[in-house]
């Protein structure tokens, strides 16, 4: 099954119309079962609209109704054998009569609401599917034209309702399932509350009305059909050279609409990337042209980037004043009171000494931004903390998009190279945390030359090569080659970005390579021809290599390759490591990498430290990052000590489940290096300190699990004795928490600065309650996520997940 969805354009004359039925007929001859959604006539909605208000205001409209009949009227005579018209004018005389009442009503009242506007705006889509369908019965068996308001649900927010889906999308289902024969044309834009009230789904409503039945039944594709060929590389009325985009990803035409693409709306896509439903962008008057294919992947690209989008007009509002510097909540006082007055944000930029935020708004909004920041701030501009608030006008956005922005370096050193060639001056800047666009603001003056200039730029191939050297060839390290090998193709087709391995060392051989070390037989050549190793020279022929976008890779658990971090990171090569010695030691050795890396630009990323594979550092950083403000952290960071809590219920004693635990290799030799929960210390710590705490190892409060006796004792097996023999205080901690309806928990908690870890007993509230296996678990609760925290949880321990870390920080260096 296909959705064809045709705009206003497309049903907007004769022509248009004969060529949507050409298309349907193409679509059923090919084997299709098309559902057809249409849109009012072009101009109709506008034209409602202003009829509305002049009503409302007392002005005749008569004139107004004189022509929706006209143009409807003309397509009835042009395409309708004569036998067929009567019963169709009847019906649109019916519409009409309505129409004309509904405003006739609103003239005497001299009131307009939000509900009688969506009753007013229904009528074009009724008129014109209702006419598209009879013209249509004239070709094709069983067609049926279907109000969608006996469909879609929503709640009553008229002008832009939200949907009911799962309702909606039932209702959908039934429907098409009853009438299986049947050619549906259905209303787009309109829908119903409960109380079988007419509402609008606002913005690309048509568009957003065949997504939900695309998600309802299933389809194959959803087809948006208007009058340009699919989405462009740019805007083609001002770069000549534009071309239409075969792919994009959701989140790629997301971006594109955001700043200016005006063939989509984003919250249309949402049922559809649910779905994974690809969407396809078609031209009505070029059908043979294939469009833009709108999937859940971006597709591979030679490009870097997939498209340039703008906003021709914006006005920027700066806001100064040493009050901001280190104001917590200053950010989200501003722009919480913006979100409340119904003000949109466009771009937000904030200089990093914090003395100033500067964010872009549409120009019709900014005079009343200015003067609600007064009102808001007057203490503060009274007390000279602020300066008055300046607005900049004449200017626009310009932004670039791509997925593939986030794996190729120099992007943004392209755009301002590219821009400052030209003599374009940059008046502000932003990137997106989902690094998918980097946006910059300028003249308007300069618009259309931008444009070009960047088109220009950008639109050829640009490869990006990671020349890395790795220490340590144990299970991680040996697993990470295993992974790079096979994803090698997928990286270089797909990402543009290929991962050489130049370099490899152990505690025995180390090998060289500036071509790359063949992955396939990485051990035998090691053996056979890599030279003694030694740390310092292995350090040393790195910087002598001196190739571009070098990476060190730590994947050992020894204190030596910390040592050289600092000089590494002044070598300007970033270092990507799962060893967490560097980052758990004292707060003086953590802060020094972290600014020397910071410092000379490259990337310190450590994400395996805490999670293995699970995105905790990276949630973190990102959270920070953003403004938000961690209230708590909560983790179960240990899978050894994860599985023994989890699996120590019912009849089964703390004793026999370590035993277990341990035959099935969950935890060390001596379980004891894991019960005694310094691995879990080290974490919680690093994670404190990305935090904003500078807290040493000693300021971690750590819980027992074990009584002293196990500790103290003097072999495994005696503490295996030990163990046993204190069955009555484990058994009495699991009756304790059974008798509360609560489970056992060792819990690592970041709170006011304080780390504690400790056996906790959690209930069926808490997000650690439903934990299995060997999972680990950290819940943020943040000012963002403050009554429902972000959850990550996941396998936190084995080679191929910490393998599978490492080989996402090293993807992501100069990302």
């Amino acid at each position: 099954m296909k959705i064809l969805k045709f705009g206003g354009t497309s049903v907007g004359s004769v022509d248009s119309i004969r060529a949507v039925l050409e298309i349907v007929r193409k679509s059923q001859d090919s084997g299709e079962q098309p559902v057809i959604v249409l849109s009012a006539m072009a101009g109709i909605t506008n034209l409602l609209t202003r009829l509305a208000a002049d009503a409302a205001e007392g002005i005749d409209f008569t004139g107004g109704m004189e022509e929706i009949e006209a143009r409807h009227f003309s397509v009835v005579k042009q395409l309708m054998a004569i036998k067929y018209q009567n019963p169709v004018f009847t019906k649109l005389k019916i519409y009409l009569n309505e129409l004309e009442d509904l405003l006739q009503g609103v003239f005497n009242l001299r009131e307009l609401s939000s509900q009688s506007r969506d009753l007013i705006l229904s009528y074009g889509e009724r008129c014109s599917t209702f006419l598209v369908s009879k013209i249509a019965e004239q070709y094709f068996p069983n067609v049926l034209f279907v109000d969608a308001t006996r469909l879609i649900q929503t709640d009553s927010h008229f002008g832009s309702a939200h949907v009911y889906q799962a309702l909606s999308e039932q209702r959908i289902w039934t429907y098409v399932a009853e009438n299986p024969a049947k050619l549906l044309f259905v209303t787009g834009f309109i829908a119903a509350n409960e109380k079988g009230r007419v509402t609008t789904l606002g913005r690309g409503g048509s568009d957003y009305t065949a997504a939900l039945i695309g998600s309802a039944v299933g389809a194959d594709a959803i087809e948006i059909w208007t009058d340009v060929d699919g989405m462009l590389t740019a805007d083609p009325r001002i770069v000549k050279k534009a071309f239409s985009l075969p792919v994009l990803s959701y989140t790629e035409a997301m971006e594109l609409s955001y700043f200016g693409a005006k063939v989509i709306y984003p919250p249309t896509m949402i049922p559809a990337f649910l779905k994974k439903i690809p969407i396809v962008i078609r031209n009505t008057f070029n059908p043979e042209f294939s469009g833009t294919m709108i999937q859940y992947d971006s597709g591979g690209t030679i490009f870097p980037i997939k498209g340039i989008s703008s906003i021709s007009e914006i006005s920027v509002i700066n806001l100064v004043g040493g009050g901001m510097i280190g104001r917590a909540g200053f950010s989200g006082r501003l722009f919480t009171l913006l979100a409340r007055e119904q003000i949109n944000v466009v771009l937000i930029t904030q200089s990093s000494s914090e003395h100033s935020i500067t964010f872009a708004v549409h120009p019709t909004d900014a005079s009343r931004a200015k003067a609600l920041i007064e009102s808001e701030f007057e203490l503060e501009l009274h007390a000279n903390k602020l300066v008055q608030p300046e607005i900049e006008e004449n200017l626009s956005v310009l932004a670039i998009v791509g997925e593939n922005m986030k794996q190729t370096p120099g992007i943004s050193g392209k755009l301002f190279h590219s821009l400052g060639r030209n003599g374009i001056n940059v008046r502000a800047i932003a990137q997106g945390s989902s690094e998918y666009n980097i946006s910059v603001i300028i003249s308007q003056s300069d618009l259309s030359k931008a444009l070009n200039a960047v088109h220009d730029a950008f639109f050829a191939q640009l490869n990006k090569t990671l020349h890395v050297f790795n220490v340590g060839t144990g299970n991680i390290g040996s697993t990470l080659f295993r992974q790079i090998r096979e994803q090698h193709g997928f990286l270089l087709d797909h990402n543009d970005i290929e991962i050489k391995i130049v370099g490899i060392g152990n505690s025995r051989k180390m090998l060289f390579n500036s071509d790359g070390i063949a992955l396939g037989d990485w051990k035998e050549q090691l053996q056979q021809s890599g030279e003694q190793a030694d740390l310092a020279s292995f350090v040393s022929r790195m910087k002598l290599m001196n190739l571009p976008n070098c990476v060190f890779v730590d994947n050992t658990a020894s204190e030596h390759p910390i040592r050289y971090y600092e000089e590494i990171f002044q070598s300007n090569i970033s270092v990507v490591t799962c060893n967490k010695i560097a980052n758990s030691g004292r707060f003086n050795q953590y802060k020094t990498l972290k600014d020397t890396a910071r410092k000379h630009g490259v990337d310190f990323f450590y994400e395996t430290n805490v999670g293995a594979g699970l995105p905790i550092v990276r949630v973190l950083r990102d959270l920070m990052l953003s403004g938000d403000r961690i209230i708590r952290i909560e983790a179960i960071l240990s899978g050894t000590i994860s599985y023994i809590f989890n699996n120590f219920v019912g009849a089964a004693s703390f004793y026999d489940v370590v035993k277990t635990a341990q035959q099935l290799g969950y935890t060390e030799p001596d379980p004891r290096d894991d019960l005694k929960g310094t691995d879990f210390m080290r974490k919680m710590l690093i994670l404190a300190r990305d935090a904003g705490y500078a807290l040493e190892p000693e300021n971690v409060k750590l819980g027992p699990i074990l009584p002293d006796a196990c500790i103290q004792a003097t072999s495994v097996d005696d503490f295996y004795r030990e163990l046993q023999a204190a069955d009555d205080y484990f058994n009495a901690l699991k009756t304790k928490a059974q008798q509360e309806n609560k489970v056992l928990r060792y819990v690592g908690k970041l709170e006011g600065g304080q780390v504690n870890i400790a056996l906790e007993m959690v209930g069926n509230d808490h997000p650690f309650f439903a934990l299995s296996g060997s999972d680990n678990i950290i819940s943020f609760t943040t000012e963002r996520y403050s009554e429902r925290p972000l959850v990550v949880k996941g396998p936190g321990a084995g080679a191929e997940v910490t393998a599978a870390g490492v080989f996402a920080d090293l993807v992501n260096v100069g990302a």
